[in-house]
């Protein structure tokens, strides 16, 4: 694979550029109007209205759960209890990663790849730089900090945007130095191509609470409070059979119907491959309505562009769909994200 090559002026720096050039947050003002439940598919719950939507703005919030002045969000979950039950999950020592390979090459899923150079080489050593100019987006493996994404002008907790975040200073609140600690917990994956028999989601597909539990069901593990939730539908599966495609209109996804239950397990970590699915039915609320009410109401970190493949067949090797996980962003201040390696252990 040829590489892009790249000049990088100042070696560490790592640019989060959809610092403040971000879509608009998903409101009432930027959701077409619906007049009720939208009718769906026999099986798939109705959609979810913009009512509904603006409603639970205020019923599930966890603003202020934690003190006014919170910045972990459902992070303050993982308790040291917690992070000992983790270990206990540990028999064997294997490891897996949940990070995507980084790439240079521009593709229908990477339209902003890494930036790699070599900065000398010889007998003595070589060096070489890195950049990655768009750590949020489909290119990169990374967790979302809460200065991300905003509903009205507010981020997590309630914090004003125009008070905390700048485009001089960055992030002077959620910034992802908060989890400069890492986060270690019990991980849960749910594998819903395996529940279903099929190597990976048809684009558009909506999974629901119902699929969920059945594959609770199957399985007999139960994601709960303090644990990270991931969730495969196949991307990087489809992507092997298809090649590269664009993962920003074809996807399956997590249903916005889903929202109360990710509030009611209370789980502290969403990993998932894409943020949401696409195509999406007439009167669908935006393609990031889950995505933004976690982050911003739920107070629920992202790991975005997971490669959950290896690990879903470690799972299946093992018949242990739980395990130890452990991931940390890179500590930089004012940040919105941070590349990731995620690392399951068995």
């Amino acid at each position: 694979m040829a590489r892009r090559r790249c000049t990088v002026q100042r070696l560490g720096v790592i640019a989060t550029s959809a610092f403040l050039s971000l879509p608009g947050a998903v409101s009432a003002s930027s959701v077409a109007p619906a007049a009720g439940p939208v009718a769906s598919a026999q099986g798939v719950p109705p959609l979810v209205t913009e009512a509904q939507y603006d409603r639970w703005q205020t019923e599930l919030s966890n603003w202020g759960r934690w003190g006014p002045d919170d910045e972990l969000g459902a992070l303050n979950l993982i308790t040291p209890a917690k992070r000992l039950a983790a270990t206990a999950l540990v028999r064997e020592g294997i490891t897996v990663s949940l990070a995507a390979t980084a790439t240079t090459e521009r593709t229908l899923d990477n339209p902003c790849p890494l930036e790699w150079e070599m900065a000398n080489a010889n007998r003595g050593g070589a060096t070489d730089r890195i950049a990655y100019r768009c750590i949020h987006g489909p290119g990169t493996t990374h967790i979302d900090g809460f200065a991300h994404r905003f509903f009205d002008g507010r981020m997590w907790n309630g914090y004003p945007v125009d008070e905390f975040v700048t485009m001089e200073e960055g992030a002077l609140k959620n910034d992802i130095l908060t989890m400069k600690d890492g986060i270690v917990t019990r991980g849960v994956l749910y594998d819903i191509p395996r529940l279903k028999g099929v190597p990976y989601l048809e684009p558009g597909t909506r999974i629901t609470v119902e699929d969920l539990e059945a594959w609770e069901a199957q399985t007999g593990v139960r994601v709960g409070p303090g644990d990270a939730f991931l969730l495969r539908w196949g991307r990087w599966a489809r992507q092997d059979a298809i090649g590269p495609f664009d993962t920003g209109a074809e996807a399956a996804g997590l249903d916005n119907t889903v929202i109360p239950w990710l509030k009611d397990r209370d789980v502290a970590l969403i990993g998932w491959e894409t943020p949401g699915y696409m195509p999406r039915p007439p009167g669908e609320l935006p393609r990031l309505a889950l995505h933004d009410f976690a982050l911003t109401m739920l107070g629920i970190h992202l790991l975005d562009r997971a490669d959950l493949d290896a690990l879903s067949e470690m799972a299946s090797e093992k018949g242990r769909w739980e395990f130890m996980l452990t991931l940390a962003p890179m500590p930089i201040p004012n940040g919105t994200g941070s590349p990731v390696n995620p690392i399951a252990i068995f």
